[in-house]
């Protein structure tokens, strides 16, 4: 099905009517009034039997209402088609609205118990982030307006939503609780979908920063996810999980001078010490066994060698990055990190960072935001 405008439009004036309903409008009701009980049940009937064509696992069938089915039809469309038309037009018309009012509605029934609506919550959420982190990807007025939209309901909501994910994805943990592989995998894929909203709200763009900043508590959660998080997620998510969360909040605490508490930091300091010197250690002990045991690696072995060395280099870059503006933000900060190092020596840090640095002036044009940045840090990194 193509989508144009007149599509969007309908859709939208939908969901606007099924709010109409909810409120008690009086057109409405008179409207409403032209069917009767047995009429409106038979057209219930007739749309699901129509919904059971379309195979659409998210469409609630005992929640037949108008709005239910224009909100599905319209994240069902919109996450395969984004183009610059359709990015204006979904703000323009109001869909943007709809759409992040449904993320706070979901985000709200985070912390029930039972599965099933758990679950439920977490893919909606879910469905509805991939939308709008679809139609922020460079469109500044688009960002801007997910930030000023209810008082950054939005930047809100996903702060909330990511702390929940960081406690139930201890819970629902897929590599050990195989009766929670549901429930698992809607949390990692909601809490995938939440960092790319973010990180799309805080590049180069210091309002966003600034009020992702201001969250409570979410410095602490993205220390969680980059350092406790990424064991209880399938090994081939643990990269991208460390670094969109580092880069993220790296965005966000860059613009932000709220002071972040040193015993936040402390709660996750044990993981700094494991993550510098027993993993690097264990590592290279396996690879020595390894190669006694095959001789020389082929070009095969060699080469996905190198690229596990990338990723875990790419994000010990970014934890220090990470960490580097938390001290950059607070002396104490600075006390609690060093306590956390091995030897209390900032070197190990400011080592990462440069190879990072010079990596980026290969790869990007000199002198950008993002260099700077890491220069000012390695600058105050060195200097304490």
């Amino acid at each position: 099905m193509d989508l144009d405008r007149s599509c969007l439009d309908l859709m939208i004036r939908l969901l606007e009517l099924d709010q109409d309903q909810d409120q008690g409008s009086g057109a409405v009701a008179d409207s409403s009034a032209q069917f009767s009980a047995r009429e409106i049940a038979k057209m219930k009937e007739r749309i699901r039997k129509l919904c059971d064509t379309v195979h659409n696992k998210h469409l609630d069938l005992q929640n037949i209402t108008t709005g239910h089915l224009a909100m599905e039809t319209l994240l069902s469309l919109t996450s395969k088609r984004a183009g610059d038309w359709f990015k204006e037009e979904l703000r323009l018309l109001g869909g943007l609205d709809h759409i992040i009012d449904k993320v706070k509605e979901c985000v709200d029934n985070l912390n029930q118990e039972d599965e099933e609506k758990l679950g439920s919550s977490l893919w909606g959420a879910e469905r509805c982030l991939r939308v709008l982190e679809s139609v922020t990807v460079h469109h500044p007025e688009n960002q801007n307006y997910l930030i000023a939209y209810k008082d950054s309901s939005l930047i809100i909501s996903s702060a909330r939503a990511l702390r929940r994910c960081e406690q139930l994805i201890r819970r629902y943990n897929r590599e050990v609780n195989s009766g929670g592989a549901v429930v698992g995998k809607a949390v990692e894929n909601c809490m995938r979908a939440v960092i790319g909203v973010l990180l799309n709200l805080t590049h180069d763009n210091e309002w966003g920063s600034t009020k992702t900043g201001e969250q409570e508590d979410l410095m602490i959660t993205a220390l969680n996810c980059v350092l406790r998080v990424p064991q209880f997620l399938p090994q081939e998510q643990r990269f991208d999980i460390c670094v969109l969360v580092s880069l993220s909040h790296t965005h966000a605490h860059a613009h932000t001078h709220t002071h972040t508490r040193p015993q936040m930091i402390d709660r996750a300091g044990g993981e700094l010490r494991w993550g510098a010197n027993d993993n690097h250690t264990a590592d290279k002990q396996e690879d020595k066994k390894q190669e006694e045991e095959d001789g020389e690696l082929d070009l095969n072995k060699a080469l996905q060698h190198a690229g596990k060395h990338m990723e875990d280099s790419i994000v010990a870059s970014y934890t220090a990055l990470l960490l580097g503006c938390l001290c950059q933000a607070s002396p104490m900060n600075v006390t609690t990190v060093r306590q956390n190092l091995p030897k209390g020596d900032f070197s190990i840090m400011t080592e990462m960072l440069k190879k990072f640095l010079n990596f980026m002036n290969l790869t990007c044009d000199v002198g950008t935001t993002g260099q700077k940045s890491i220069s000012k840090i390695i600058d105050y990194l060195e200097d304490c």
